[in-house]
Order: C-alpha cells, then sequence, then structure tokens
C-alpha cells in the first residue's frame, strides 16, 4: 500500500492524526471542529499563555466558548502544545498563522516560513500540508512546495499540498466554519484528493479547484471586492456631504431595485485581518508582473483616508458649538473594528483616536467588547464605564462601531453632539445628531424647521 492510499484510508476512516498550526481566530476554530468530526487533533501555538488556557478549558477565541472547548478536551482527542516535535506523529496539517504587512505595506510571510522550516525538521514521508493562512497567489508553492522539494521529497507522492483560504467572519452567528463553503486547490490530482477527503469530513460543503493559485486568487478576490465597493461608497459618502445630500437615504432608495444593485456601505474606514491586508497582497504580487492595480491603490487610498474625513466632519460639528478640537472632551463610542466582537486588528478607531490626540483633545472611549489597547506611544489605554452622567461631561461623542448593545435613542437624549460614522442612529430626529455623508447644512436646515415648527 503506498502512504497516498494508506493516507487516503486513514483520513476516510476518521483515525488520521491532524495537525493545526497556529490556534488563534481561524484555527482554533478549524481544530475544534475537526475534533468534533472524530480525528485527533495536535493544536500548536508558541503562544504558552495560549497553550495553558486551552488546557484549562477556557477559550480567548469570541466564535469557541468555553463549554464547546471543554467538550473537545473530554473526547481525550485534543492536544494543544507549543512543542512541534508533535508533526512526527502527524498525517495532515492545516497551517494557519498570520499573514501581516511589513511597515511597507509588502507581504510578510515571516510567520509562514518559520512553520515551513519546523515541518522540514519534523515531517514525515506522507504528509498533508493545507495552507490556510492569507497571501498571494503562488506563496502554497513557492514558499512550501519547493521548500520540501529541496530535501527530494516529491509533491504529490511524498508529501501531499493544498491551499484552503480561510473565511472566518468573527461574530457571525449564521456562518462559522461549517457551514461556510470551504474552497481546496492542491498541486496534484492526488492532492486536490486528499485535500477534499479531509475538510469534505470538516465542513458542509467543499469546493475544488485546479490549482493552489486558483484558491490563493480566489481569497483575495473576495476582500478586494469589497474593498473596492466600500471605497466606492466612502467617496460617495465624501461627494453627498459636498452636494448636500444624504448619502444614506440614497443608499437606501438604490436598494430597491431587486437587480443589479448591491448594496455596500461607508464608514470610518476599513478593519479586520482580510479587507485592509489582502488587496495589497494581491497588489505587490501583481507588480512582479508589471501590472499595476489603479483600482486596489486607489480604494486603499479612500479607505486610509476616511479617519481624517472622520476628523474634519468632528471639527465642524463642533464648530457649530464654538468649539475647536483643541482641548475639546471627545468620547468615541466603540472601538472594536465591527460590530459585536473584541477585535481590535486594524481598527479605523485606533487611528481616529490618535488623529483627536495629535489635534490636542482629551480623548476617552467606551466599548464593551473592547476593555483595552496599546496606543502608539505603548501605553495601555482602558475602556471607560458605560456611564450615561459622565457621558454628559462630553463636548461631543463619535460612535464608530455600532454595537447592538448600545441604546442609541438614550444616547441621543444625553443632548452631547454626536457623530456617527455608521447610521447607526438611523431614524433618531435628535437635532444633536450628525452623520458622515450628509452636510452639516443638512443638519441646520432641520433643525430651523424644528424651531419653526
Amino acid at each position: 500500500m503506498t502512504r497516498y492510499e494508506e493516507l487516503q484510508q486513514l483520513l476516510g476512516q476518521k483515525t488520521a492524526k491532524i495537525g493545526v498550526i497556529g490556534l488563534g481566530y481561524v484555527g482554533l476554530p478549524l481544530a475544534v471542529e475537526t475534533v468534533k468530526s472524530g480525528y485527533t487533533v495536535v493544536g500548536i501555538d508558541l503562544h504558552a499563555g495560549k497553550i495553558e488556557s486551552l488546557k484549562k478549558g477556557k477559550s480567548y477565541v469570541q466564535d469557541v466558548s468555553n463549554e464547546t472547548l471543554q467538550e473537545c478536551l473530554a473526547t481525550g482527542r485534543f492536544f494543544p502544545t507549543t512543542d512541534y516535535r508533535a508533526i512526527e506523529e502527524l498525517d495532515a496539517i492545516s497551517i494557519c498563522v498570520p499573514t501581516p504587512l511589513s511597515p511597507n505595506q509588502d507581504p510578510d510571510t515571516s510567520y509562514i516560513t518559520n512553520v515551513v522550516e519546523q515541518i522540514k525538521q519534523y515531517m514525515r514521508k506522507g504528509l498533508l500540508i493545507t495552507l490556510e493562512s492569507t497571501t498571494y497567489p503562488g506563496t502554497t508553492e513557492e514558499l512550501i512546495g519547493r521548500e520540501l522539494e529541496k530535501l527530494g521529497y516529491v509533491t504529490g507522492v511524498d508529501f501531499f499540498l493544498c491551499y484552503s483560504p480561510e473565511r472566518v467572519d468573527p461574530g457571525n452567528r449564521k456562518f462559522n466554519t461549517y457551514n461556510t463553503p470551504k474552497i481546496i486547490g492542491g498541486t496534484t490530482e492526488r492532492c486536490i484528493e486528499l485535500g477534499t477527503l479531509l475538510y469534505g469530513n470538516l465542513v458542509k460543503t467543499v469546493v475544488p479547484v485546479s490549482s493552489p493559485k486558483v484558491a490563493e486568487m480566489s481569497k483575495l478576490l473576495e476582500n478586494t471586492f469589497r474593498s473596492v465597493n466600500i471605497a466606492f461608497m466612502n467617496e460617495m459618502a465624501m461627494m453627498c456631504d459636498r452636494m448636500g445630500i444624504n448619502v444614506w437615504e440614497v443608499i437606501k432608495a438604490a436598494s430597491t431595485k431587486p437587480f443589479g444593485f448591491m448594496p455596500f456601505y461607508p464608514g470610518p474606514g476599513i478593519g479586520g485581518h482580510c479587507i485592509p491586508l489582502d488587496p495589497m497582497y494581491l497588489s505587490w504580487k501583481a507588480k512582479g508582473y508589471r501590472f499595476h492595480s489603479q483600482f486596489i491603490e486607489i480604494a486603499q487610498s479612500i479607505n486610509d483616508n476616511m479617519p481624517d474625513y472622520v476628523l474634519n466632519k468632528t471639527a465642524q460639528v463642533l464648530n457649530i458649538y464654538a468649539k475647536a478640537i483643541n482641548s475639546s472632551r471627545i468620547l468615541i463610542l466603540g472601538m472594536a473594528y465591527k460590530p459585536d466582537v473584541d477585535d481590535l486588528r486594524e481598527s479605523p478607531g485606533l487611528e481616529i483616536y490618535e488623529l483627536f490626540k495629535k489635534s490636542g483633545a482629551q480623548v476617552d472611549y467606551y466599548d464593551p467588547y473592547a476593555q483595552s489597547f496599546v496606543n502608539k506611544k505603548g501605553q495601555v489605554v482602558s475602556s471607560i464605564e458605560n456611564d450615561y452622567e459622565l457621558f454628559k461631561t462630553y463636548d461631543c461623542m463619535v460612535l464608530i462601531t455600532n454595537h447592538k448593545c448600545f441604546h442609541y435613542q438614550e444616547l441621543a437624549d444625553l443632548g452631547v453632539a454626536i457623530i456617527d460614522t455608521r447610521n447607526a442612529f438611523d431614524g433618531i430626529t435628535n437635532p444633536n445628531v450628525y452623520r458622515i455623508g450628509t452636510s452639516v447644512a443638512i443638519q441646520e436646515e432641520k433643525e430651523v424647521v424644528s424651531l419653526l415648527a
């Protein structure tokens, strides 16, 4: 029996030992789903604190509850560890490590290359390796395949190589690891077959594609599509602001068309691991082919400048009250990059906080999910308490994250000027609420009408 046939049998019977490297917001839910499907799983992460937390049944990922984690540990088939030597006993590995951008906005694949060095040291023949980390087309074959082939291993014979992009949406209660379709691209037909067999036992739907490059590109397309469309809406918001038109009303009207239109919404900027970073991976790779993507660059520029637009909008609103940003007390409502999560990665709120501070404002924030962050000076900044009497003492409040737990009417009734970057106060008519994508002039006209009435 060849190693391919043996692995096929082990995966089919769920007696294969599966490794998940990188136990973050992608890797931990994947490891849990793999245990739930019946496999024995070794979770590897170099963060000793995370491993100790997992062994105690305490989850640090919002999408994995303590109860679910404890159920996985109780099976006796989940083994968190910091020791890469565990690879020696594994039949398949899924790599879920971070892929950030460097300070120069170039891909930082150092986490992947570090994992590959460990695999080279401990792997045995017949290992199925699947990369899930978001990256540029060609990464799987260039950084993993070629490195192992230098040792004399043959892809599709001595090891099997796939790419399957993560599609995790933190806090999404409808779609999770199990019911989100999983794309899988393999270097050879046998690689695709084994990758499909493994993931077919983990998730509801597997979508095989012809190569790792197609799978890698599909991930970048998904998020670049979102980046470009969000940038377009951000530009429309600034245009409508200048023209004295309510962009939120415009989007609502356009959304009544049952075909040919998909609503996207403006905001204070883009956050999370994917949308701010993925397009830059694609743009960087395209330059190697002497192709310069104008859409990506323009979209990135527009989205990156939204915090400055929020700063200017805040200055306009404070000016109505005969105040300047300098020395004003500003409260940021919500710091997480999206509603109902504690995730601060690339949150535009972090940049807006720094811009306010740089302009001389006294800035605090309130977020029931994200309790603290580290500012650019390396200082820990903590959320204030939910105290409406305290909220009243601020010169203005800037809504960055539209958490469902916020009581918007009650906040509006405090009488403090509010700059709403998410249209979270939709339907609330208090004259102290100002929205991006709507000129201050419109607000002033409404106030006059209200007074005349």
